[in-house]
């Protein structure tokens, strides 16, 4: 088996943690939490789930907070994190791109560094941008 970090999907946090990216119905390698931002198929390991509409930003936006802390705290505590959607594109990169921002990254590059480092499209919408920008 690969090591976390060497999967696909995963992105490595300023801090150095990694938490991977992915669609919430593909086949993987079991992680320790799961932060699920659409419908679908829950997994075998723990998870939350964040009301977040498909091209929108999440409809509760102190408990996504919350959410995006909670993976982050884990991720800092080497636990194996990953944020899943339907598509694993605007949602997901969104999260990780929230993620990075909590994690000390420069909101004007959050959207840039995900694209660079998970998916050329991720961040789809320019709410999704607007909320990144005002994260903190």
């Amino acid at each position: 088996m690969r090591a976390w970090d060497a999967q696909a999907g995963v992105v490595v946090l300023p801090s150095g943690a990694a938490v991977r990216g992915r669609r919430i119905g593909d086949a993987v390698t079991p992680a320790d939490f799961a932060l699920l931002l659409a419908p679908g198929p829950v997994p075998a390991w723990p998870y939350r789930r964040i009301r977040w509409p498909d091209f929108r930003i999440p409809v509760d936006r102190a408990d996504a907070l919350d959410a995006l802390r909670e993976a982050l705290r884990r991720a800092h505590d080497g636990e194996r994190v990953e944020v899943a959607c339907r598509g694993g594109t605007g949602r997901t990169g969104t999260a990780l791109a929230a993620l990075a921002i909590l994690d000390g990254l420069p909101p004007e590059r959050a959207v840039r560094w995900v694209r660079t480092t998970y998916r050329p499209r991720a961040v789809e919408t320019p709410w999704q941008k607007r909320w990144l920008r005002r994260l903190r």
